[in-house]
């Protein structure tokens, strides 16, 4: 798993911060907590048809060549419902995508930053009120005072009080993540700590620093022994180097014509930021994610844990507004711990959505039904993102919506310049 490696002097520094004997805050407990337990059952006819109706939008999806390629999956109590896979890991050589196709999973990363941090919490590493003062002797804002007070949980909640997205133009022109995290003291604060929701990545990444400090060992290891190992993710990984060392990989894609699709070299930049967007994984390791984050694997993520990550933190009035499945369905959005919290259709949904260039991705779920969609493709436009939410009308029995668009007459796709899709990217989240 390639990364670069700290500097002496980072090192050095964080080794410091976590010497013993230094004082550690306890956990704070939300006030507000998402039940992950089952308590109602989707009647199996409506699971049936609506499985059934998901089949015929993908392979709509298909006969329209709107993607290069798409992986999805619905999980139905703890158990793999439906699977489907369409087009091309790579349109040069005709490869398909498979089921064991690893993807970049770009903000779906932060759920497995946040799943660590809940165990390292619960083993008394760390707390969701350390703060990072004290742990980083690098980390400063603009206005010191508001900097003492940020904790791991501001980071990891979104509410450090920096604009949103703060530096990520600069990570795409290449600028180290270690230059960045020290120039925050320069970015004029948006409101008080904990006072009002702004989207990070380079601030989010800030939670490898302060695990490496606490443990003395790299992020990215323990993620892979504390989740995707127990949890069978046999082909997910973290970094550039080990999508591609995967047997089957999806390389990014860019439309030329009506259906037609050239592959191109994955951007480096957000794999800087592990944390926030470093993750790879195939659909069938993104199945075993979805049942542990629903509750399946108690063994890994415990309930008490799981109530913690998906707790309503900030509100997020804007994400209710970004899309029209969105301004039709969510009444009320809070960001959590890595994770949406959406009031869908009157429902609790747990949801997140990524987007690297030539790369998106959405997970979400219901927890009250233990029922859950994760769908990632290899290519631009926003037309499966649509999927996901007819597929949960048609779960909860709301009106029929073609939120996908796949029942009105195709529209002539034209070829996609090249652009810059941040992983927190408004539209895309």
């Amino acid at each position: 798993m390639p990364f670069r490696p700290l500097s002496l002097a980072l090192a050095s520094a964080l080794v410091f911060a976590a010497a013993p004997g230094h004082a550690m805050p306890h956990q704070t407990t939300p006030t507000k907590v998402v039940s992950n337990t089952p308590s109602a059952q989707l009647p199996p006819a409506r699971v049936k048809q609506a499985l059934t109706d998901y089949r015929h939008w993908l392979d709509e999806l298909a006969r329209r060549r709107s993607v290069a390629g798409l992986a999805t999956a619905v999980v139905v109590n703890d158990k793999v419902a439906f699977e489907y896979t369409l087009g091309y890991a790579n349109a040069t050589t005709g490869e398909p995508i498979r089921p064991g196709t690893v993807f970049r999973l770009a903000s779906l990363s932060k759920a497995f930053a946040t799943g660590l941090t809940a165990l390292l919490v619960r083993d008394g590493k760390l707390g969701w009120d350390t703060r990072l003062v004290d742990v980083l002797p690098f980390f400063k804002l603009k206005d010191m005072q508001a900097a003492e007070q940020v904790t791991v949980g501001d980071i990891l909640g979104q509410r450090v009080g920096l604009p949103r997205n703060t530096y990520d133009n600069m990570l795409e022109d290449d600028v180290p993540y270690e230059e960045l995290v020290r120039k925050l003291d320069a970015i004029d604060m948006a409101c008080d700590v904990g006072q009002c929701y702004g989207y990070q990545n380079v601030a989010f990444s800030l939670i490898g620093d302060v695990i490496y400090a606490r443990t003395g060992d790299f992020f990215y290891r323990l993620v892979d022994k504390r989740l995707f190992y127990p949890l069978g993710m046999k082909t997910a990984s973290y970094g550039r180097a080990a999508l591609e060392a995967s047997p089957s990989w999806a390389h990014p894609h860019r439309a030329i014509g009506h259906g037609k699709w050239r592959p191109f070299e994955p951007n480096e930049a957000y794999y800087r930021v592990a944390p926030a967007a470093g993750v790879n994984a195939s659909l069938r390791d993104m199945e075993q994610w979805l049942i542990a984050q629903m509750g399946g694997r108690p063994d890994v993520l415990p309930a008490e844990l799981l109530a913690v990550l998906h707790a309503p933190g900030i509100a997020t009035p804007v994400e209710m507004h970004s899309t029209p499945w969105r301004r039709a369905r969510i009444t009320a959005a809070h960001y959590a711990l890595g994770w949406r919290v959406f009031t869908y259709g009157g429902e609790t949904m747990i949801f997140h959505a990524g987007a690297v260039e030539g790369y998106r991705t959405m997970i979400g779920f219901l927890p009250k039904y233990h029922t859950g969609i994760v769908t990632m493709w290899n290519s631009a436009g926003a037309t499966p993102s649509g999927l996901m939410p007819m597929m949960f009308d048609r779960l909860l029995a709301l009106p029929h919506v073609d939120w996908a668009g796949l029942e009105s007459p195709p529209r002539t796709v034209r070829p996609i310049r090249k652009q810059r899709l941040r992983t927190g990217h408004r539209r895309h989240r």
